[in-house]
């Protein structure tokens, strides 16, 4: 898993008041949790914002005035309107206890139910897992290569020693479906294929009774 470094400060107060201001002089008020106490912070807005709005998952490393403290993101709360962070949760990680995150789900390789006429259908782009911090993968990763219309994979699919995933093993990770352009050319050749089996049927017809005549 990727790290990252977070540098905040200790809050004076903790009422509604005080986080209004934190946020109008562009700060997000916090909460790191899971350790022996409860510690309120805030951090910068825009430092924020680069792992907030990022693909990738972090272990951070926060920095409360001189403090020092590994943890995750637990919960984040976005305005309404404007989606800017209005407040976050953090876990301090404790060494040899799981934590619970969420890893980007990625796709290796061209499927060939793609080059057939397919469309590629992802189902989850995180997948929630299980496992030590320092354990966990950056991502987990399905090689959709073999994938042709029709084929999919599973939860099952996956092999990763010392990671629980927290998804049924059956659970639909990415398919190769038919694309609504080519159902709809067969559908239209199968009502050609049709039509031309009844004109011949018609045509037989018409020759067997001229015949007995």
């Amino acid at each position: 898993m990727k790290t990252a470094s977070l540098s905040g400060s200790l809050r004076g107060g903790v009422g509604k008041k005080d986080a209004d201001a934190l946020r109008a002089d562009n700060r997000v008020p916090g909460v790191l949790y899971g350790g022996a106490e409860q510690i309120h912070f805030s951090l910068s807005e825009v430092q924020l914002n680069k792992l907030v709005f990022n693909p990738d998952v972090f272990k951070i490393e926060l920095d409360i005035d001189g403090k020092k403290t590994d943890c995750i993101i637990q919960e984040i709360q976005f305005h309404p309107v404007t989606d800017r962070v209005t407040h976050i949760d953090l876990l301090e990680v404790i060494p040899g206890k799981p934590v619970k995150v969420e890893l980007p789900l990625r796709t290796t390789g061209q499927a060939i139910g793609v080059f057939n006429g397919g469309r590629l259908e992802l189902n989850f782009r995180r997948v929630p897992v299980r496992g030590l911090i320092d354990s966990l993968p950056e991502c987990l990763t399905v090689n959709i290569e073999p994938l042709d219309i029709g084929d999919s994979a599973r939860v099952s699919d996956l092999k990763l020693d010392g990671l629980d995933i927290l998804l049924s093993d059956n659970a639909l990770l990415v398919a190769c479906k038919r694309t609504r352009a080519a159902m709809s050319a067969d559908a239209e050749g199968e009502e050609g294929a049709e039509g031309a089996e009844g004109a011949e049927g018609e045509e037989g017809g018409e020759g067997g009774e001229g015949g007995e005549s």
